[in-house]
């Protein structure tokens, strides 16, 4: 499966001094196969150092000079590293902290050898109290599940993503045509996009045997808690884990998780998630201004979940409801609106994180509540889901009127169009997003 991140990793080989990249994402979204996939297609040799099956090779990091590291390993893994042939990847990186510290050495001593680095749980060494970051010696690429758009690629749809990504507002999509897309999202939203998941998918076709596979990922995910939380922690972060899938589309409250638990033990369980990776916050903004960052409230925060195949899983919806036609109704819209975040991520610059961010006004009498609020270059818009093909938009109207915004996003199963300030957007073509806010004339 061909992800779009791999242009960005051929830009970096191309680059004639390479700082050494560090790939970061959840556990079990294909960091390992996607940096070995594309070091077996880019680089004469590919040498991958893991520490946590190799646990000896940290001994190779003692001395942080990168020549010295070097000769431990050619002798230790009996091959030649060379600059300008070699990718060297370190997998599972955060197990060797020595070996993250270096890689500011290699950018500054060997600027021309390609260095990769990956690790699950990486997030908890880079914020360990004693370690130090080198800060602008590393680059950083950030990575999600597949989105909709590889989905389409990878389940041998590419001309129905080549002739969207050509799709002009002033077009007319066949019902036939929007209807097939439908149908592919609401396999999509059962399925996710982990790649073990859709290899199996597209392997056998038995969606038994895929949500088989989802069990086996959320108990890696249980099973990791060993690994960044002590033995206290277990059962909240367990409670977290069964019911942030529940929560989609909600203000968290933590009462709603278990009212008898102390809310700063359930907080310290949402912050261990969302540093793994496994849950991501949509926090309140007023959205006055860029960055939309600059004026939130984490206290006020929605949730979207790692993966809408595992959410719905963790939910217990079986797989029949691949085939209902009002999917994305269930839970009052919440799984289409997991969907949208989840695109909105995997559609984003890879080389930083992406933020979610929401829009709310709590007034006695107008109260409104806008599901995303994002920015397009320069340009604040609100983003509003709709499980169905249509459904009031009230509180866009209100954010419209409030920012002075051109005009708002409705995202739902219905056509694309543009009328009466609204941009209406069909669920399978979010990524197109950039590209038809800049073809709205002002």
């Amino acid at each position: 499966m061909k992800r779009t991140i791999e242009k960005e990793l051929i830009k970096w080989k191309n680059q004639v001094e390479r700082y050494p990249l560090v790939v970061r994402g959840a556990r079990q979204v294909g960091k390992s196969y996607l940096i070995e996939n594309f070091g077996r297609e880019n680089f004469k040799n590919l040498v991958t150092v893991n520490f946590e099956l190799q646990p000896g090779l940290k001994e190779c990091f003692t001395s942080l000079e990168p020549r010295e590291i070097l000769n431990k390993l050619q002798m230790l893994l009996n091959t030649r590293i060379e600059e300008g042939n070699t990718l060297l990847f370190l997998d599972e990186i955060q197990e060797c902290p020595k070996a993250i510290s270096s890689l500011r050495y290699f950018k500054e001593i060997m600027p021309r050898l390609a260095v990769i680095a990956a690790g699950s749980l990486l997030e908890f060494a880079l914020r360990g109290a004693d370690f130090k970051m080198p800060v602008g010696r590393i680059h950083f690429l950030y990575l999600e599940p597949l989105s909709f758009a590889e989905f389409l690629e990878a389940s041998g749809n590419s001309q129905l993503h080549q002739d969207l990504s050509n799709l002009a507002l002033t077009d007319s999509v066949d019902d036939v045509i929007h209807d097939k897309l439908l149908d592919l999202v609401r396999h999509y939203m059962i399925l996710g996009g982990m790649p073990a998941v859709l290899n199996e998918y597209f392997r056998s076709g038995d969606l038994s045997n895929c949500q088989n596979i989802q069990n086996a990922l959320i108990q890696t995910y249980r099973s990791d808690f060993g690994k960044y939380a002590s033995l206290a922690q277990h059962k909240y972060l367990l409670r977290v884990l069964e019911a942030a899938p529940r929560l989609v589309g909600q203000r968290v409250k933590y009462v709603k998780i278990d009212h008898e638990a102390r809310s700063r033990d359930l907080k310290t369980a949402f912050e261990l998630l969302i540093m793994a990776g496994i849950i991501k916050t949509v926090y309140y903004s007023k959205a006055s201004g860029l960055p939309l960052g600059a004026e939130i409230n984490e206290n006020k925060f929605r949730l979207n979940f790692l993966d809408v195949g595992l959410m719905q899983n963790i939910c217990g919806l079986s797989a029949e409801f691949a085939v209902e036609k009002d999917l994305m109704q269930i839970n009052s819209g919440a799984v289409a609106e997991q969907f949208v975040g989840q695109e909105l991520r995997a559609c984003s610059d890879r080389h930083q994180p992406y933020q979610l961010f929401f829009w709310a006004r709590d007034k006695r009498g107008s109260m409104a509540e806008v599901d995303f609020v994002i920015n397009v270059g320069s340009e604040i818009l609100p983003v509003e889901v709709k499980a169905g093909k249509a459904g009031r938009l009230k509180s866009m109207r209100l954010f419209i009127q409030e920012k002075k915004s051109r005009f708002g996003i409705r995202i739902s199963q219905g056509k694309l169009s543009y009328y009466d300030d609204i941009l209406s957007v069909p669920l399978y073509m979010i990524e197109q997003l950039p590209r038809l806010v800049r073809g709205v004339e002002s």
